[in-house]
């Protein structure tokens, strides 16, 4: 529905577009005259000015739509969109047409018209006015209570890590990260040095898997000048660039057992010794690791130091995937349209049909897959609107089970379709984590006692598995 202010100066016209408007199920005002309809404009919120272009007074339909083009009569209410105007004529000529579209008229239309006509330039009218209202209300999301630092999220799971942030980013303690490729797991450890006690100084990122093994040590205790070929003067590590701030250490599953033990010490004893040198130097640096291995599996099977992994794993943060938290797609999304729009001078709105189309994608590579996905729509797009096309080809999330398209004439048993969903999902979840519960719990949503239950219900429970360190 739409409201819609009718202005001519025969009552006539007023009353049949009132009547065909009002069946089509919209709200109708009507003005007699330019000045009356400005004052209908000022105190009332309009969607479409439906207007005469040539009408007794100082005021005509050219003259309506200047003053509410130009900003000299604004809607009541903050943040009010000013209505679209659509001229009638029946004295069409091609100047005064291109004349209103110069000055923003959405169209122009010559009598006689046909009611179809009208109604389907306002259901235009509408599905643009709603499109621009949506963009409006995600971009105040965007720039309201549904971010924290350079993280943005409305679902239920990202407000809960908003609130794990606020509550520990001034802890000493270590920190580990865990989540899928592309979730923003830096963004989680940036957010945590920028929102805590150690904000002015320095946070320093290394990725453990990109430098070899051989360098590492020197990465980030640092060297002596001489202790190696190439060590032509001293070099203080990453641990003493990020003393007083964070040190995060991302993909720490990467590391060598070697460097583990290493990394262990300095942990532990808060002091490190250069390659090559004999002195012990103190350092106060908060360490973050991050990484998308199941480091509970690694430890279980040889791969990751067990001591080590309690070391970093004081306080646990899991970044759910994008596809366990849908809702907050077109947050994200209209949230990289602006950044690339503005990168490309210009502004961008998604349609209603292109929001769908990423909702039903399941994102393998998380955020970091959207990010690129808008990155390229608005690259290759020259119209300012973004619609499902502009969108590269997108894998549609899967069901576990199928639906039939008819009802089946026997009917069907509901429990038991339910328990096979159910077990569908847990028994995928458990394999995703090698049977760790406390990770297979977490990626279904659920608490660990939750999961436990609905083992022992499907006939699923053998008796074996991980317990909780916390009371889930």
């Amino acid at each position: 529905m739409a409201k819609i202010l009718v202005v001519d100066d025969e009552q006539s016209m007023r009353e049949f577009l009132s009547i065909c408007l009002k069946r089509a199920g919209h709200e109708v005002a009507v003005a007699k005259t330019g000045d009356e309809a400005l004052v209908h404009v000022r105190t009332h919120e309009v969607d479409i000015v439906l207007t005469d272009l040539r009408m007794p007074g100082d005021l005509d339909g050219l003259g309506v739509l200047a003053a509410i083009t130009t900003g000299k009569v604004t809607p009541p209410g903050p943040g009010a969109l000013a209505p679209e105007v659509i001229l009638l004529t029946a004295y069409a000529t091609k100047e005064t047409a291109l004349a209103a579209m110069k000055q923003g008229a959405y169209d122009y239309l010559t009598k006689p018209f046909h009611v179809d006509e009208i109604t389907a330039v306002i259901d235009r009218v509408v599905e643009k006015r709603n499109l621009v209202a949506t963009n409006l209300a995600l971009r105040d999301q965007v720039a309201g209570r549904f971010r924290l630092a350079n993280l943005l999220g409305k679902s239920r799971a990202m407000q809960k890590l908003f609130e794990t942030i606020t509550k520990i980013h001034s802890a000493r303690t270590s920190v580990l990260i865990m989540g899928e490729s592309g979730t923003g797991k830096e963004l989680v450890a940036r957010a945590l040095h920028t929102e805590g006690s150690r904000a002015k100084m320095a946070f320093v990122a290394v990725n453990c898997g990109a430098i070899p093994d051989e360098l590492m040590e020197s990465e980030l205790f640092g060297h002596k000048k001489g202790s190696f070929t190439g060590a032509v003067s001293d070099k203080l590590g990453l641990f003493q660039q990020a003393n007083g701030g964070t040190l995060f250490l991302d993909e720490i599953g990467e590391l060598s057992p070697d460097l583990q033990v290493k990394l262990l010490r300095v942990l532990q004893e808060r002091t490190l010794k250069p390659v090559g040198g004999t002195e012990e130097i103190e350092v106060d640096v908060r360490v973050v690791a991050a990484t998308n291995r199941d480091l509970e599996a690694e430890v279980a099977r040889g791969a990751f130091r067990a001591d080590l992994y309690y070391r970093l794993n004081v306080i646990e943060v899991w970044i759910p995937p994008l596809r366990q938290r849908r809702e907050d797609i077109p947050l994200l999304a209209e949230h990289f349209l602006r950044q690339y729009a503005a990168e490309h001078g210009r502004s961008a709105h998604f349609t209603a049909d292109a929001i769908r189309k990423l909702e039903t994608h399941d994102f393998p590579g998380n955020v970091r897959e959207l990010e690129n996905m808008i990155a390229r729509a608005v690259a290759l797009s020259s119209s300012p609107i973004i619609g499902a096309s502009d969108l590269p080809d997108v894998r549609a999330a899967k069901v576990a089970a199928d639906v039939p398209a008819a009802f089946p004439p026997d009917g069907v048993d509901l429990d038991r379709l339910l328990a096979d969903y159910e077990r569908e999902w847990v028994t995928r979840a458990l394999e995703r984590t090698g049977g760790i519960r406390k990770r297979a719990a977490a990626l279904l949503g659920i608490s660990f006692r939750s999961l436990r239950y609905r083992l022992e219900k499907l006939g699923l429970d053998k008796g074996e598995g991980d317990e909780p360190t916390d009371a889930t």
